[in-house]
């Protein structure tokens, strides 16, 4: 659930008089130190390290601690997005460390790690991952190390009724295996599918599901802004049926 009170969704559910709930399709869980130990991964040879979230420090300084390893004053770390390296104050002295971000984007931080070639770097990730990330640092030829320092695992959806919704949206192409998981014999019928993002759209195409929102687009930047207009788009239809009636 969005933690701002001023959410876009909160807002579209005020004025559609719909409701919407939150679910977590998936979630991240703890990696094992023997799965861990399995990928051979020297922390202490690298110099740097790439967060791309919260989940991925949170997990790298779990692990570090497990593992005993000590991370050096030296290490320097980089962040995708300014809360992200304010984060890092939870485990580390922030003015005794070399922290570096960008305004929010993984793409945007390749600039600030072209400067920084000369270091070793380890991104940490979860088993289950977009290869975004691998993608722009091969394009910009930065030298690093992908390792897993956490799972991603489907959710137990077994609480809900899947068919008491009118519209499912998803973010992540996990959030498509995690819905044939809990729900094998699932029938879209009339329930609407939104995906946000290529990756994901392409997820659902691929489950031989219908596709009938999707974002970012030239009309809808947002996914409340898509919701928005798919809703309004099926009230002007059933307003126009009823018309004919």
């Amino acid at each position: 659930m969005p933690e701002d009170p001023k959410s876009q969704y909160f807002e579209l559910a005020e004025t559609n008089n719909i409701e919407i709930d939150f679910k977590q399709f998936i979630q991240v869980t703890d990696i094992e130190m023997k799965d861990f130990r399995k990928q051979r991964i020297n922390v202490l040879s690298h110099t740097a390290v790439i967060f791309s979230s919260r989940t991925a420090i949170d997990h790298f300084f779990k692990v570090c601690k497990k593992a005993k390893i000590k991370l050096p004053e030296d290490m320097k770390y980089f962040c995708a997005s300014e809360s992200a390296a304010f984060y890092l104050q939870k485990y580390i002295v922030f003015r005794k460390r070399k922290i570096f971000y960008s305004d929010g984007k993984i793409e945007d931080l390749v600039s600030i790690l072209k400067k920084h070639k000369e270091e070793s770097f380890l991104v940490p990730v979860s088993d289950v991952h977009k290869h975004e990330i691998s993608d722009i640092l091969n394009k910009a030829k930065i030298k690093y190390t992908k390792a897993f320092f956490y799972r991603t695992v489907s959710s137990d959806l077994s609480d809900i009724n899947i068919y008491d919704y009118d519209i499912l949206v998803f973010f992540s192409p996990y959030g498509i295996i995690s819905l044939n998981k809990n729900f094998p014999d699932f029938k879209q019928n009339d329930i609407a599918i939104g995906a946000f993002g290529p990756v994901t759209a392409k997820a659902v195409k691929r489950a031989k599901l219908r596709l009938d929102i999707q974002a970012p687009t030239a009309k809808a930047q947002s996914m409340p802004s898509a919701l928005d207009l798919y809703i309004k788009q099926v009230n002007k239809v059933k307003n126009l049926d009823e018309n004919v009636k």
